[in-house]
């Protein structure tokens, strides 16, 4: 016999309003590989036996990834799926019948995919299908990097700041923090991540952002380096990195338009950094170290490429649906 379904779980079934975050979800749940991702996952997953029996797979991961959309804690994420019917509806849980993982279990699931790499898996897995459906372009990368902050105060268990977290100075402002730098396609797809302190300078991670096949290289300022115009122009690669003037030598009207035309192209890379910080929240670190917020960040990409491709990723029957 199926799941019992509760006399809440009915009455919301015949609501007539769909909400943003119900669509959201929707969408999500269409576009998500979720074979794909289980199979990657599930042979380092705990196998039933002897002792407290493993929840389902695909449900701790649909929990998993409703932390990474709504920048839910592993107490507040156990609290949410009794709060809102939405989001037990998305992660497979009935109350009354199913059990709800507790904040334990949630955190034993992240840890699980922190020690085995399998949030670079699930990054991965997700640029092969976007290869596969021809959305994900090799013709060009954009490289670009943006600070997430975390706490300077050292008023905590261990009365200390982080000490792989470093202090930059961006304008007049400074900032605490690690940075994230990406490679994106042209049209802002991500391919490449990867994670350093704040004070660590953007072109020190050119060479990892590149995937090698690019016929064209978009970046700013911080990236500009003549050494490096023309080793890619020798290799007959376009750099279009965005020149940067000398104290002795200010950029002529031609440069400065230039810059602009590029900037246009450019610009597209940063689309990826508003999804996962000022739509998803990620713009403040959760853990210590950088290894296991590089970790959410390969995860949280992977679902921003999906989110800025759900369009065309869903089928148009389920895109009407919606």
């Amino acid at each position: 016999m199926g799941n019992q379904r509760t006399f809440a779980s009915m009455a919301w079934s015949c609501k007539g309003k769909v909400t943003r975050r119900e669509r959201f979800l929707a969408e999500m749940d269409g576009v998500i590989p979720w074979t794909r991702l289980v199979a990657l996952i599930e042979p380092y997953y705990p196998k039933a036996g002897q002792g407290r029996q493993p929840l389902g797979l695909e449900k701790m991961l649909r929990i998993y990834f409703l932390q990474q959309w709504f920048n839910l804690s592993d107490p507040q994420a156990e609290d949410t799926i009794y709060d809102s019917e939405s989001m037990r509806r998305f992660a497979r849980v009935e109350l009354g019948d199913d059990v709800v993982p507790d904040e334990s279990t949630i955190l034993r699931f992240r840890h699980l995919l922190e020690k085995h790499g399998l949030t670079k898996a699930i990054f991965d897995a997700v640029a092969d299908l976007l290869q596969e459906r021809r959305l994900l372009l090799c013709s060009g990368t954009i490289v670009d990097a943006t600070i997430i902050s975390a706490p300077s105060s050292t008023k905590n268990a261990t009365a200390t700041r982080d000490p792989e977290m470093k202090q930059t100075k961006k304008g007049r402002n400074f900032y605490f923090g690690m940075k994230l730098h990406v490679g994106a396609d042209k049209h802002g797809i991500i391919h490449t991540v990867t994670a350093t302190d704040a004070r660590t300078a953007d072109i020190t991670q050119l060479a990892h952002l590149l995937h090698g096949q690019e016929r064209e290289i978009f970046g700013d300022q911080a990236y500009w380096k003549e050494a490096d115009r023309r080793a890619f122009q020798a290799r007959g690669i376009r750099y279009r990195v965005n020149r940067r003037p000398h104290w002795t030598a200010p950029l002529s009207a031609r440069w400065k338009q230039l810059n602009r035309i590029r900037s246009r192209t450019r610009a597209r890379g940063e689309h990826a950094f508003r999804v996962i910080k000022h739509l998803w929240g990620f713009s403040k670190v959760r853990y210590r170290g950088l290894a296991k917020n590089l970790a959410r960040a390969q995860t949280m990409f992977a679902l921003a490429n999906l989110y800025q491709l759900r369009h065309e990723l869903l089928p148009t029957a389920a895109r009407y649906a919606l």
